[in-house]
């Protein structure tokens, strides 16, 4: 469904090849794999880095029409929500230090309800309620926690939708903007947040969609 991370991603990557091509990544960047449900693995990983400027939490998974089975909706939730949640808590401390800021990614299904997806729209309905909760909870030690809510965003989350030619055509026809939308809409609107023009704003969840909620 709409979200940037294409497909299970179950950890940060932070940093020296991409992982999936094997290829370096430009600059001083090395990739890591976490798996976000695992215990003492992700507080590990934070815990071993020096300085941490910018928290992007983007991991995250679907299982459409399977996710009313309760096993299935429990691992939804546990990466989704409760991953997010560990990650936030487990950078607290470096982010106090740094009073950097959160980004994380919700959805435009935390706003209305997905039939086919109960888990993965309670998971980002809870993402959007939780940013809040902790942007007031920490706006006074300098942390500024916000969250992007992508639309209909092409990524391989979504190819077989968009490969559909009738479904694609009506996601397009209901999106004002006339068109799906690309990665770098939603890094760009990360990046905004995560910078000095947004240095007052703080629980705010940024539809990304061409203008799907408004209409």
């Amino acid at each position: 469904m709409p979200s940037p991370a294409a497909g299970p991603q179950n950890g940060p990557h932070s940093p020296a090849e991409g992982p999936q091509s094997g290829r370096p990544l430009p600059g001083a960047v090395r990739a890591v794999e976490l798996d976000l449900t695992e215990p003492g693995a992700l507080e590990g990983f934070l815990g071993g880095l020096g300085k941490l400027d910018v928290l992007v939490n983007a991991a995250g998974v679907i299982a459409r029409n399977a996710e009313y089975d309760p096993e299935v909706f429990a691992r939804v939730i546990d990466v989704n929500l409760t991953g997010t949640m560990r990650a936030c808590v487990a950078a607290h401390d470096l982010l106090r230090r740094s009073r950097g800021c959160v980004v994380n990614v919700a959805s435009m299904l935390s706003f209305f309800g997905g039939p086919k997806s109960p888990a993965y729209t309670a998971s980002k309905g809870g993402v959007m309620q939780l940013t809040k909760a902790l942007a007031v909870a920490w706006a006074a030690e300098g942390i500024r926690v916000n969250a992007v809510a992508p639309g209909w965003i092409r990524t391989a989350l979504t190819a077989a939708l968009h490969e559909d030619g009738a479904a694609a055509r009506r996601i397009v026809e209901r999106t004002p903007m006339g068109r799906w939308g690309e990665p770098g809409d939603v890094a760009g609107a990360v990046a905004f947040l995560c910078g000095p023009d947004a240095r007052f704003i703080t629980g705010v969840v940024l539809p990304v969609d061409g203008g799907y909620l408004a209409a």
